[in-house]
């Protein structure tokens, strides 16, 4: 059974990339899979990476254009939908306008296509400050509006280094399945942590195997002498802020100290969130050598395969890994949604949705592993 997905905010492919490498097979040898059918960004850079690895052969299929200027009715129909719908107006870090600012109703959008083509499944997918955006109400409005679209949705907060995903990042991801469809999707239980396969870490992501030598996307990031001589006074996972750092190098900042700010890796734990930040030293630091990773390393640590090609400027592609779902861990989700329809069981976990809010474990403190 092959599911033809559209897609919105499509970024450079990662769950595109997670969905070409999900496949199951059911007990009478029926092949469950998912194809792509079209997608639409407004960013030209990722579009083009989006065609260069997910769809060579069907440039015209990935539409780059504003979503509020597409015309949905000239879609073709699909079977599945996904939508990483813009984060800004959500993310922790910001003014958290919501609903109220410039990409908080960007939602609407995956919205009318759900209504107008009804596709079997769907995953939206936002960052986890989604919840607490608008006081809490912006998250209820977007889950209203997808269960009123006929969906029986299950929301749940991943963290992907549960799922081996070397790094910790944690994103809200919302499965919808058609109401008429007698399948109910359940959350795939973690296979990594405590009691599991251990964490992969920062070291074994770059590392094994090592970064081929003609890979693409290594642009190194030129450091100051002040800058290079500031990292080497900066322990493997420690920061800026690190009381080891002479006095005279140290950042004259006043209030928030942000914990990203020049912090390395540790080797022997799963790297700090990727983003797609990168001035006043936000690029993510190796944890022995005194410089910024370079992008195919942050390509590294969200799960594309070293063959993935990102076009656009070093700093477009940047942006472009860091906002990106980590394609192995859309994977994991996707094979469970085809696992669902295929009928296969599978471990799983309650979701963490409950009255309002999630209800999570502690985050494990990695220095304790």
């Amino acid at each position: 059974m092959i599911f033809k997905k559209g897609e919105f905010f499509n970024g450079p492919g990662g769950i595109a990339q997670g969905a070409k490498m999900a496949k199951v097979i059911d007990k009478d040898g029926v092949e469950y899979k998912v194809e792509h059918e079209w997608a639409n960004d407004i960013d030209e850079s990722a579009c083009q990476t989006f065609i260069q690895n997910i769809c060579p052969d069907r440039p015209e299929s990935v539409i780059h254009q504003d979503v509020k200027e597409l015309d949905i009715e000239k879609l073709t129909p699909v079977d599945a939908f996904t939508f990483g719908f813009p984060c800004n107006d959500y993310s922790i870090v910001g003014e958290k306008k919501g609903l109220n600012g410039d990409y908080g109703p960007l939602y609407t959008y995956g919205i009318k296509v759900l209504r107008r083509f009804q596709p079997k499944w769907f995953i939206a997918e936002n960052v986890s400050g989604l919840q607490s955006a608008n006081e809490g109400q912006a998250f209820n409005v977007i889950l209203r509006d997808l269960k009123d679209s006929g969906y029986k949705i299950t929301p749940h907060l991943y963290r992907f280094q549960d799922y081996g995903v070397p790094q910790t990042r944690h994103r809200i991801i919302i499965v919808g399945i058609r109401n008429d469809i007698n399948k109910e999707f359940r959350v795939p239980a973690p296979t990594h942590g405590i009691g599991k396969l251990p964490y992969k870490t920062a070291l074994e992501a770059l590392t094994i195997p090592p970064i081929p030598i003609d890979a693409l996307n290594v642009e190194p990031t030129r450091h100051t002498s002040k800058v290079i001589e500031f990292l080497n006074h900066i322990p493997a996972g420690k920061n800026a802020w690190y009381e080891g750092i002479p006095l005279e190098l140290r950042l004259n900042v006043k209030g928030a100290k942000m914990s990203q700010i020049y912090r390395r890796l540790h080797p022997e734990q799963p790297s700090y969130t990727v983003t797609g930040s990168g001035g006043g030293g936000t690029h993510m630091y190796h944890w022995s050598e005194p410089r910024a990773l370079t992008n195919r390393e942050r390509a590294r640590l969200q799960t594309f395969p070293d063959d993935y090609e990102f076009k656009g400027g070093k700093e477009k592609v940047r942006q472009q890994i860091g906002m990106a779902v980590p394609p192995e861990g859309a994977k994991v989700i996707i094979e469970a949604i085809l696992k669902t329809f295929a009928g296969i069981e599978y471990e799983s976990i309650d979701s963490k949705w409950n009255d309002g809010h999630f209800v999570l474990e502690p985050e494990l403190d990695f220095s304790t592993v």
